[in-house]
């Protein structure tokens, strides 16, 4: 009987990092997200993926909320690409203000990844983009639950998610 409960306190205490992507995106960021932490694997540190994947990114903040509430995430990375028309820009802006109100309801790390379709008119770059911009988050939210120093070492070193590292600024004097 022993046995059985310290193994039911040891899978209670495993990590899960929540992947939400969505339909509408030009990209699969979602089979990004998740191959990049497929590679954390094996680091020490066992841990589930639990995914989720929503029509649009004005549905991200409830799809992360509930991965928290009732798949007990302790992290999400939501991933979704607004189109270029100035309507798709606000409308990213509101899905921005729930992703965090959800943040804040659940005192949970949601990572907001999205890839605006105008940051590129190469697709080729764009592709680019879109999986970089996915699996470097996705490396964040695993280094923010098992090993917060990596954050800490590039603090102010201009590190970008999906175009080169801009570096750090240095005074002259």
């Amino acid at each position: 009987m022993a046995k059985k409960s310290s193994k039911k306190q040891t899978e209670s205490k495993k990590k899960r990092i929540g992947i939400v992507d969505t339909m509408f995106a030009r990209y699969d960021m979602g089979a990004a997200a998740t191959a990049e932490l497929r590679e954390c694997d094996g680091y020490g540190v066992t841990f589930d993926v639990v995914t989720a994947t929503v029509p649009g990114f004005k549905d991200l903040a409830v799809a992360a909320k509930n991965l928290i509430e009732r798949k007990k995430c302790d992290i999400v990375v939501v991933l979704g690409m607004p189109g270029s028309a100035p309507i798709d820009k606000q409308c990213a802006h509101e899905a921005a203000q729930g992703i965090m109100l959800a943040q804040l309801l659940t005192s949970t790390p949601i990572l907001e990844v999205f890839v605006h379709e105008d940051e590129s008119s190469d697709p080729e770059v764009l592709a680019s983009v879109f999986d970089q911009r996915s699996r470097k988050h996705a490396r964040n939210a695993y280094w923010m639950l098992f090993e917060p120093e990596q954050l800490q070492r590039r603090a102010g070193q201009g590190v970008r998610q999906g175009f080169e590292d801009a570096g750090p600024l240095v005074l002259g004097f």
